[in-house]
């Protein structure tokens, strides 16, 4: 299990060194990094960009032909995903979630906060992170939702986080599965509290693959009363 306490110790002293004395450094060629961030602009620039994509779902597109989520919308309304899973990118959320290295999550997270700087659309009340499912978490030492979570505050200010949505059982690991076997996998695997919730919520995860995972999240929080769930995540499949 990694030693998530010690490594965030570490990760926060870090963040609050000066950059004269800790200059970032490219996460990929070890290159000096540019605009405070831990990359390079070479290797920010090869980075698979999810463009063109939907902007309700997306899912990456030809720029022409009609998402198929136009037939059958998704629970979530406008999506801000800014990365393909692919390449360096596939490599960065590999390490981030399977290795604990909490300096990629931050450096996806930035990547992510200047995507949604970006956007036209208002931030909502309060953000959501796709919880873990207590085993699940035991198993990994940390939730690294919650870490991209914590990085886009840091990067966008204090957005408040909404702690309703629970995740009620486990499922198996998803990427092994087929993308029939992911929404039957998922299918009613979350709840959400019922009360006082924020009326505009973002769901934020690190990945979206077949979107099931994210469908099941934002329909439990709009079956709470949520009135507009947004989608917020690292990487989008191809």
């Amino acid at each position: 299990m990694v030693n998530y306490d010690a490594m965030h110790s570490v990760n926060k002293w870090i963040r609050n060194v000066p950059l004269a004395l800790y200059p970032p450094r490219c996460r990929l060629c070890d290159a000096a990094g540019s605009d405070g961030l831990d990359l390079c602009r070479g290797c920010r620039a090869d980075l698979p960009w999810n463009t063109p994509c939907c902007p309700q779902c997306a899912l990456p597109t030809d720029g022409t032909t009609p998402c198929p989520c136009r037939q059958r919308p998704p629970a979530f309304q406008h999506a801000v995903v800014p990365l393909r899973y692919e390449g360096a990118v596939e490599s960065l959320i590999t390490a981030f979630k399977f290795r604990g290295r909490l300096a990629d999550g931050q450096l996806l997270g930035a990547l992510l906060a200047a995507a949604l700087r970006r956007d036209a659309t208002p931030l909502p009340e309060a953000v959501a992170p796709v919880p873990l499912h207590a085993g699940r978490l035991r198993q990994r030492g940390f939730d690294q939702t919650a870490e991209l979570a914590r990085a886009l505050r840091h990067q966008l200010g204090p957005l408040p986080l909404c702690r309703g949505l629970r995740r009620r059982r486990g499922d198996a690991r998803q990427a092994t599965r087929t993308a029939q076997a992911r929404r039957s996998d998922i299918r009613g695997a979350f709840t959400a509290r019922r009360g006082p919730l924020p009326g505009h919520v973002a769901l934020l995860d690190d990945v979206v693959t077949t979107g099931a995972t994210a469908e099941e999240a934002a329909q439990a929080l709009r079956d709470a009363g949520v009135g507009r769930v947004d989608l917020w995540a690292v990487a989008r499949t191809p």
